[in-house]
């Protein structure tokens, strides 16, 4: 009997807690962290690409060492990054890292449209499909964490969650910039030799 009184208070606070939206709150939280993990991970098959590509086109145009030091540099700050996807600050951070790393790499790849030797060499074109890929890749996981961080805030925005979340302390989570949000739809392009304008001389 003792234990059936003790246990209906607790039945009372669980089904308190269902109903307002606790629950839900735990798994949309969880779905916006699986995202985020799929995102950096994206992020670092990208990155870890970078030392191969490096390599192999100064194989070939060992003259281009602003290009590749560029390209270096920026796989280096993002490599330095410990990003908290919860500050917006330091997802902010994130992106300007990875926007200048992207940027690298597009100058590095306009620059290989000049040597006709390296774009035919095979492990060159390994590493075109490798990185076309993880291009691709890197858009479908971002745009999936755009959705779940949508779909978390809006929801802890609602009634009756916003009081549960003011309870337990949740709060809303900041997303990519309006500017990358918009982006999201289209990877970058990544071609080799597909009529992409060649670098001019001091570009």
């Amino acid at each position: 009997m003792r234990l059936f009184t003790r246990l209906i208070p607790l039945l009372l606070l669980t089904s308190l807690l269902s109903g307002c939206g606790y629950n839900a709150i735990q798994q949309k939280d969880e779905a916006v962290k699986a995202s985020w993990s799929e995102v950096l991970n994206q992020y670092k098959r990208r990155a870890d690409l970078v030392p191969n590509l490096v390599r192999t086109v100064e194989g070939f145009a060992t003259q281009e060492r602003q290009v590749l030091t560029e390209v270096t540099n920026a796989r280096s700050r993002v490599g330095q990054i410990n990003v908290n996807a919860d500050d917006e600050t330091s997802l902010q951070q994130f992106q300007q890292a990875q926007g200048q790393l992207g940027s690298a790499l597009s100058r590095l790849l306009v620059v290989s449209e000049n040597y006709p030797t390296l774009k035919s060499d095979a492990n060159f074109r390994d590493l075109q499909a490798q990185l076309e890929g993880t291009e691709n890749r890197i858009t479908v996981a971002r745009g999936r964490y755009i959705q779940q961080v949508q779909d978390y805030n809006t929801y802890l925005r609602s009634f009756p969650q916003l009081i549960t979340a003011r309870i337990f302390g949740y709060q809303t989570k900041p997303n990519f910039s309006v500017e990358n949000e918009a982006e999201i739809s289209n990877a970058p392009e990544v071609r080799f030799g597909n009529g992409a304008p060649a670098a001019q001389p001091g570009g």
